[in-house]
């Protein structure tokens, strides 16, 4: 009788059936009062408020309920094609790539990762980027923690994320120079050797282009969906084109374009438009791809950058941190709508 009610209830989000998907759970009825369990697939749900009403109204309409009591439970979809890989459980992969280097890429990956942690997801960081290694100098870390003895690799640890990066295995300054078997096996060993453990989200830092490092990760392990990171202008926007088109030749979901330094807020409320404005919308219509949103320009994401501090930590109020929220919350919803499309399975977490 409830499940029946509930039928045409949709997630405007991500565009599932709740019951379709299984996102309505545990449900009983004692005398006149109907609780149930409303399984939210991320864990900061815009539209969680009004399908939590819409529900509630359905339900009430129901003859004979006086009384609705709805619980709400995080279940972050797993995706289905990832198999787990070593000793750990990775629920969803999502790649960050761009179709050349200094578009902020890294800082993307840094800054996309540490904010799901800090929404309460479990999450991975993997430095692919094999030539320029930045993200442990990113997050604040210089080494490795102390491993066991058992040929695994503990991942370092900071703002709550778990990273890997081959930064951490060479000297400061020390050039990689290897081929393709050599970079294929070093992502298979972050992917298999790493201690993960539980991960609702492994986020992966791509180098720029289209090389042996993107080919041997879509080799390697199923890939949740991709993100695009450009600039505004139009050599930036070529090869981001590039890179969505390499998603899109290894069949790898496309979760977005994400625009960084689209403009600087000047002293007095103007905005300049450095780099130009409007390129990376244009270029997800034209690709039929989302647009995951802007950055703008603040120093104090160089600032956070070669500190250790990601912005979202340094200065959580700013512009850009209210802009990154707003698109890892896009992202994730993605990121599980690919996951609930794969016909997934999922473990519910409490909300406190």
């Amino acid at each position: 009788m409830v499940l029946s009610a509930l039928q045409d209830v949709v997630d405007p989000e991500i565009g599932v059936g709740l019951v379709q998907k299984g996102l309505i759970d545990d449900i009983t009825v004692k005398d006149s009062t109907v609780e149930l369990t409303l399984l939210s697939p991320v864990f900061v749900h815009p539209a969680l408020e009004g399908i939590k009403s819409e529900i509630e109204t359905k339900v009430n309409a129901l003859e004979g309920v006086e009384n609705v009591v709805m619980n709400t439970k995080v279940s972050i979809p797993k995706d289905s094609r990832l198999k787990d890989v070593g000793s750990s459980k990775i629920k969803n992969l999502i790649a960050i790539a761009s179709g050349k280097g200094g578009v902020g890429k890294s800082t993307v990956a840094v800054s996309v990762a540490t904010l799901l942690s800090k929404m309460g997801a479990k999450v991975g960081l993997m430095d692919a980027d094999v030539y320029g290694p930045n993200i442990p100098m990113m997050m604040g870390v210089e080494k490795l923690p102390a491993q066991k003895g058992d040929g695994g690799i503990l991942p370092a640890e900071a703002h709550g994320v778990k990273m890997i990066s081959i930064g951490f295995m060479v000297r400061p300054g020390q050039p990689i120079v290897w081929r393709g078997p050599m970079l294929h096996s070093a992502i298979q060993q972050f992917l298999t050797d790493v201690h993960w453990g539980e991960l609702d989200y492994l986020v992966v830092d791509l180098p720029p282009g289209t090389g042996d490092v993107q080919l041997s990760l879509a080799q390697t392990i199923s890939i949740t969906g991709g993100v695009i990171v450009t600039l505004p202008q139009l050599v930036s926007l070529d090869d981001a084109r590039r890179g969505l088109e390499m998603f899109r030749s290894m069949e790898i979901p496309l979760i977005g374009v994400v625009e960084n330094m689209s403009y600087l807020e000047l002293p007095n409320g103007e905005k300049m438009d450095i780099f130009g404005t409007g390129g990376g919308e244009s270029m997800a219509e034209a690709a039929d791809v989302e647009f995951l949103g802007g950055i703008p320009m603040d120093p104090a994401v160089r600032e956070g950058g070669d500190s250790g501090k990601p912005i979202v930590v340094s200065k959580p109020d700013s512009p850009v941190t209210a802009a990154l929220e707003e698109i890892t919350v896009k992202i994730a919803l993605r990121a599980s709508k690919l996951a609930l499309s794969a016909e997934t399975e999922s473990i519910s977490i409490s909300l406190e």
